[in-house]
């Protein structure tokens, strides 16, 4: 074994593929079913695919949480090149996906005796939770041991933010999958509406009557939460809308120092739920 920590997470982390490779990060992809057939986020259809279907589709897709047997599967192969496991988690308000992990870990008792699993409910979703993933992964590229990257993971959960805005409020109304967001439908359906996830739950934060409003309705959202002259770690994201991902990053770049600044794809077991058009921000000083 070369690494005394594997990290493993699921596809609605929205890391990008290249940092996945590089960080050696497990990813259990979560499952979304369009029409009759059933789909591995991030494998089975192409992201700009599954938008370009989406804008037509008379009837939503759904999505189905990962199953035990996904997770138990991941950890059977972070196994093979390290003693201990951290499984970073979607929070369990929002998702069965914790309670999987969960299962599995207590499966993988029986059949991987001798590794220890650790799991994490990381209290936010999307990019925010990719931002905790890979600090943790960097503490186990480190050497660091199960405990140490644990805590390292906590840190950036107690830091990180998200926010994010739609394009349109007619997917979340549909599946009524964020009735607080919704709730602020009412008759302006025309609205961007921007809303975080914190402490395991979508909320709501304010509106914009235009999008170019709403992307600056974020920038000045992120000066009120960051520290004056700090490094940020930043990862903007965006539902088939790479145009003002770009103008947006851009203008981060411009306004913020940043160690770290990327652009990922809001994976389509997210995009269910949003509809395209969505850009967000996933954010957290230095310390």
């Amino acid at each position: 074994m070369t690494e005394k920590v594997a990290v493993v997470t699921d596809s609605t982390a929205c890391i990008p593929p290249e940092m996945i490779k590089k960080y050696n990060i497990e990813i259990v992809p979560v499952i979304f079913i369009f029409g009759d057939r059933s789909y591995r986020d991030g494998i089975d259809m192409s992201t700009a695919e599954f938008y370009e279907r989406l804008r037509e589709a008379k009837k939503l897709p759904t999505t189905s949480s990962c199953q035990p047997g996904s997770y138990l599967a991941a950890y059977q192969q972070a196994s093979q090149r390290a003693d201990s496991i951290l499984c970073i988690t979607l929070p369990a308000r929002l998702s069965g996906i914790f309670n999987s992990a969960h299962m599995a870990m207590n499966m993988a008792k029986e059949t991987m005796p001798g590794i220890s699993i650790e799991i994490l409910d990381c209290g936010t979703a999307a990019a925010a939770q990719g931002l905790v993933v890979l600090e943790a992964a960097r503490a186990a590229a480190r050497g660091k041991n199960l405990d140490e990257v644990m805590a390292v993971a906590r840190s950036i959960m107690q830091r990180v933010n998200l926010l994010a805005t739609l394009d349109t409020l007619n997917f979340l109304v549909k599946g009524g999958r964020v009735p607080k967001a919704a709730a602020l439908a009412t008759s302006f359906l025309q609205i961007k509406p921007i809303f975080t996830v914190t402490d395991g739950e979508a909320k709501p934060v304010t509106n914009a009557r235009t999008m170019p409003g709403a992307l600056n309705q974020l920038l000045k959202m992120m000066r009120a939460r960051t520290a004056a002259g700090k490094p940020l770690h930043v990862a903007v994201m965006h539902a088939d809308a790479l145009d003002r991902a770009t103008k947006l990053a851009g203008d981060i770049a411009h306004k913020f120092i940043c160690q770290e600044l990327f652009i990922t794809e809001f994976t389509p077991v997210m995009g269910v739920h949003t509809g395209p058009g969505v850009v967000g921000v996933a954010f957290y000083s230095e310390e």
